[in-house]
């Protein structure tokens, strides 16, 4: 491994626990502790503990802060009132897509969570439309972030901050609250379908919660988990991962996000391009699971009609389902759920079928 690789300060805990260390975004981070399958149904049934600190954050703020992240994000920041969060892109001038994002509406300005990787680059391209009035700041080295995803981990949650949490919605967050003893923010946010939590906090006070709820909640059934169950459980409900299923060679449009990019807010960096990819987009986003016994990778060419109509961008075998499940990109006319594919997995033709998301839909997300 890299000796320029990035530690978490949760390091030395993955490190001691974990045999399955990689590069991920430049950090370096556990596949998983115990088995991706087993990690997947802690979460799943009871609760799962993830190391995001690999995760970026910038704070916006001044007069101007929402008039900039409007006129550089997808979505419309103006529906947000103070304590939400929101689902967001940012595109470069012909409606690529740079990151998808978090936008919360703090007590005082903003703060967008971005991906790891080229965090950065990404800062620097926010400057460089920075408006008169507005301050953009890169914290990202500031902060650790944890993620307690499952049916349990409002339970769990209670017992260790002084604050009601009962009535916070999904995409919902408060600030400055004690965890603990240690000033947090929490979000009842999450990447896994899953009722769950996201704690922001610094990296003294991370080590301390981790180790609080993986000591004091283990009737509870809560695992520490890894990358490899944060990708099933992401696949599971049809969750896009940067890199894979969407980049700067994809659109809000052709990777179904156009629910989040509104045409009518005004214009914003590549709105202008997406107005006429909208009305003319040949290519989209699919889901499939696999009719025979197979796993599809990023790669595999799908076929009709014994032609390459697309390609799959993430694939895996859902521990849920016990099938084959994946994401592509394919020609619109083959778009329709039903429709049979083929699949080239090393050389074999396997069959699949196209489905709507998610393939799982028994989460507890909103309990």
């Amino acid at each position: 491994m890299s000796d320029n690789i990035k530690k978490t300060a949760l390091y030395d805990y993955h490190e001691k626990y974990s045999n399955n260390l990689i590069d991920f975004s430049g950090f370096s981070l556990p596949v998983f502790y115990s088995s991706i399958i087993e990690e997947h149904q802690s979460v799943r049934k009871a609760a799962g503990l993830f190391d995001v600190s690999h995760m970026g954050q910038f704070f916006i703020s001044g007069k101007s802060s929402e008039e900039f992240i409007q006129m550089v994000t997808t979505n419309d920041v103006f529906k947000l009132r103070k304590g939400q969060a929101q689902y967001s892109l940012i595109c470069n001038e012909e409606g690529g897509i740079i990151d998808d994002i978090l936008v919360y509406k703090l007590e005082s300005g903003y703060m967008l969570v971005v991906n790891a990787s080229d965090i950065g680059k990404k800062f620097d391209w926010l400057k460089s439309f920075q408006l008169e009035g507005s301050i953009l700041e890169n914290r990202s080295k500031e902060f650790s972030m944890i993620a307690i995803q499952g049916p349990k981990s409002r339970k769990i949650i209670k017992k260790i901050i002084k604050d009601d949490i009962s009535k916070l919605g999904f995409y919902q967050f408060v600030q400055k609250i004690d965890c603990l003893g240690h000033n947090i923010l929490l979000s009842r946010t999450g990447y896994t379908g899953e009722l769950g939590f996201e704690i922001y906090c610094s990296h003294d006070a991370v080590r301390s919660i981790w180790s609080f709820i993986l000591d004091n909640f283990k009737s509870e059934g809560i695992k520490p988990a890894g990358l490899g169950c944060r990708d099933t459980l992401r696949l599971e409900m049809g969750y896009h991962l940067y890199g894979n299923d969407i980049n700067m060679n994809t659109d809000p449009f052709m990777a179904g996000l156009g629910w989040i990019t509104d045409l009518k807010k005004g214009e914003f960096v590549g709105s202008n391009k997406l107005s006429y990819r909208n009305i003319s987009q040949s290519i989209c986003l699919v889901y499939f699971i696999m009719v025979e016994k197979s796993i599809a990778r990023p790669g595999c060419e799908i076929i009709v009609n014994d032609k390459t109509v697309g390609s799959v961008t993430s694939g895996t075998i859902s521990p849920s389902l016990n099938a084959g499940i994946g994401i592509g990109y394919l020609k619109k006319e083959y778009s329709q759920a039903g429709t049979s594919i083929l699949i080239s997995i090393r050389k074999k033709m396997k069959r699949a079928e196209i489905v709507k998301a998610p393939f799982y839909g028994k989460g507890t997300l909103n309990i």
